[in-house]
């Protein structure tokens, strides 16, 4: 895992939607910042020692600038209002290098773009990739309505703006989006791509494979989870391999905390299994995963498992820490 950061400066910040700001971040001595593909997203870190994880919504091509865009949710977790409130122009912040986990598959000859809210920011990077190679895609874009419909300038006057069908929540019946419909006429070698709100996207992937659509023709990441905790949840114990140290993890308590109480800190962000950024790997010992990220291979593996929200099926894991 690649922990390096950089400084950049907020060089603007507008209203794009109601309820949805954008925000341009640039190197602060005017030079190039690392390159991107569309799907990358890069941790943010904020006032009051919050880290989010935020899409890039810009043109991959352009090596001079990040843009983001944040919906602000009053019931979240706090990052959305810190960056609405208090991050304004000409400030200065620690961001990562952009990581990618929801990457074009470069062999598919068809693509399906399907964007949920303010999960069209990696959309949106994806179709301007596509547009400019001349590959072939159609995009769906759901909102609740169209004042809270981020880029819909951009989008009308972009060069792919027939392949684009937007979806309001309060529109009549004949502009909603007939997922079965659009799911069923796709060929065998569409591959689709899925972002938004968690139940939006749960819907989608259920409905895609329902249809007999190929995990491998799936592509997705979630920036949201539920990290879900059982009444019969057991302790267990991990032992970290470098030390030999064992160290006991209760039944409310999550494997970074546990470690943390007894100086083992673990690089987290999300903390609900959904960013990647404290997967750990496993020696000994079966996880009980409750992650959002992993695939279901790589959890059928049992090699890896991300210690801020899953537990443990046997009584002891061996982590390699």
């Amino acid at each position: 895992m690649n922990n390096e950061t950089l400084t950049v400066q907020v060089s603007g910040k507008w209203v794009e939607a109601q309820d949805i700001c954008g925000f341009e971040l640039r190197n602060p001595d005017g030079t190039s910042l690392p390159a991107f593909t569309a799907g990358s997203h890069i941790d943010v870190h904020l006032p009051g020692g919050l880290v989010r994880q935020y899409s890039l919504c810009g043109d991959p091509g352009s090596a001079d600038r990040y843009e983001v865009a944040v919906l602000r949710d009053a019931g979240g977790r706090g990052g959305s209002i810190a960056i609405h409130d208090l991050v304004h122009v000409g400030d200065f912040l620690q961001v990562s290098v952009p990581r990618n986990h929801f990457a074009i598959e470069q062999n598919a000859t068809r693509h399906l773009l399907l964007a949920g809210g303010i999960g069209v920011t990696p959309i949106l990077s994806m179709a301007e990739y596509l547009s400019s190679r001349g590959e072939s895609f159609d995009m769906h874009y759901c909102t609740r309505s169209e004042s809270r419909t981020a880029f819909i300038a951009r989008i009308s006057e972009s060069d792919f703006c027939d392949r684009v069908q937007f979806h309001y929540d309060n529109g009549d019946a004949s502009q909603r989006f007939d997922l079965t419909s659009t799911l069923t006429e796709e060929q065998e070698s569409t591959h689709l791509y899925v972002c938004g709100p968690r139940g939006f996207m749960d819907g989608v992937l259920s409905a895609a494979r329902a249809q007999g659509w190929t995990e491998d023709r799936l592509h997705y990441e979630f920036f949201s989870g539920t990290v879900t905790k059982l009444e019969g949840d057991a302790p267990f114990q991990v032992r970290l391999a470098s030390s030999g140290a064992v160290v006991d993890v209760p039944a409310g308590s999550t494997v970074v905390e546990a470690l943390a109480t007894h100086g083992v800190e673990i690089l987290t962000s999300c903390e609900q299994g959904v960013c990647g950024t404290c997967l750990t790997r496993v020696l000994e010992g079966q996880p009980d995963h409750r992650d959002s990220y992993l695939t279901e291979e790589e959890r059928a593996s049992g090699d890896q498992f991300m210690p801020c929200c899953s537990r443990s099926k046997s009584t002891l894991l061996v982590l390699d820490l």
